[in-house]
C-alpha cells in the first residue's frame, strides 16, 4: 500500500464512520477502485484506522466522556446512568458479533460468492428506512427524551438495533440513530448516543483486530503508512462530525436517504457493466 492510498482510505474512514452511510461499504469500494485486493493485512488496516475516528469523538465529546468516567468513580450519578446505558447497548453486538464473525466475513464482505451485492442491497434498504422514519417523525412531532432522561432499557433497544449493522453497508451509525429514535430519544440525543456508543464498539473491534492481525499488517505496510491513515481518519472525522451535528439540527436525515439510494443505483450499474 502506498502513502497516497493510506491517505485516501483514512479520509474515507473518517468521513463515513459516523455518518449514516456505511464506512465499511465505502472502504471496500475505495479498496477496489485503487486495486487493493482483500487480504489479512488490508482488512486489518481498514479496521485499525478506525482509531483515528475514535480519537476524534473522544476529543469533541470529552466533557460527556469525563462525566461517564466520573460516574463509574461514584462522583456523577448522571454520568453513571449514561455509562450503564452505553454498557447495555454494547453487549448485544459484542455477543452476536463474536459468535458470527467468521460467517459475516465469509459471505457478506465482498467475497466471491456474493460480491458487493449485500452492501448495495443494504444501501437501498437503509435509504428507504430513513425516508420512512423521517415521515414517521414528522407525524409524531420532533419531541423525544434527552440523554439525561435515558434508561438502560432504551440502551438495550439501541444495542439490538446495532446488531443489524453487522450486515455490511447498513451503517452502525444509521442503525443506532434509528434505534435511538424508536427507543424514544430526540434526534440530537440519538446522534450523540450513537457517537459515544461508537467509541466503545469501535475500540473493541479495533483492539481485537490489532491483536489478531496487527503483526501481519505492520510487516506488510509499516508504521509510516498506518500513521498516515490514522491521522487523516482523525482529521476528516472531526470535520465530518462537526458538520453532521450542525446539519441534522436544521434538516434531519433526508440527505442521507438520497445519498444511499443514489450510491446504490450507481454501484448496481457499475457491477452490471462489469466495472466493479
Amino acid at each position: 500500500m502506498s502513502w497516497w492510498q493510506a491517505v485516501v482510505l483514512g479520509i474515507v474512514e473518517g468521513v463515513t464512520e459516523y455518518l449514516p452511510v456505511s464506512s465499511t461499504g465505502h472502504l471496500l469500494l475505495a479498496q477496489r477502485a485503487m486495486g487493493i485486493s482483500s487480504s489479512e493485512a488490508a482488512d486489518a488496516f481498514a479496521i485499525c484506522i478506525q482509531a483515528g475516528a475514535i480519537l476524534a469523538v473522544l476529543g469533541l465529546y470529552s466533557q460527556r466522556v469525563k462525566h461517564v468516567v466520573e460516574g463509574f468513580l461514584g462522583r456523577n450519578p448522571m454520568g453513571a446512568r449514561l455509562g450503564i446505558c452505553l454498557g447495555a447497548a454494547f453487549l448485544p453486538a459484542a455477543i452476536l458479533g463474536t459468535a458470527l464473525e467468521k460467517v459475516i466475513k465469509r459471505y457478506l464482505f465482498g467475497g466471491e460468492e456474493w460480491g458487493l451485492w449485500p452492501i448495495v442491497a443494504a444501501w437501498f434498504v437503509g435509504g428507504f428506512a430513513i425516508v420512512l422514519v423521517e415521515k414517521w417523525r414528522r407525524r409524531r412531532g420532533l419531541a423525544g427524551r434527552s440523554l439525561e432522561d435515558m434508561t438502560w432499557q432504551m440502551g438495550v433497544i439501541i444495542g439490538i438495533a446495532q446488531c443489524v449493522a453487522m450486515w455490511p453497508g447498513t451503517s452502525r451509525s444509521l442503525a443506532t440513530i434509528l434505534g435511538g429514535i424508536f427507543a424514544g430519544l430526540n434526534l440530537c440525543a440519538a446522534v450523540e448516543f450513537s457517537f459515544l456508543l461508537g467509541v466503545i464498539t469501535l475500540t473493541a473491534a479495533t483492539a481485537y483486530d490489532a491483536l489478531k492481525h496487527g503483526n501481519v499488517m505492520m510487516n506488510e505496510y509499516g508504521w509510516e503508512v498506518l500513521s498516515l491513515g490514522l491521522f487523516t481518519s482523525w482529521l476528516s472525522a472531526v470535520l465530518a462530525v462537526k458538520w453532521m451535528v450542525g446539519y441534522l439540527n436544521r434538516h434531519g436525515l433526508w440527505i442521507f436517504a438520497y445519498y444511499r439510494i443514489a450510491i446504490g443505483i450507481l454501484c448496481s450499474s457499475l457491477i452490471l457493466m462489469g466495472l466493479l
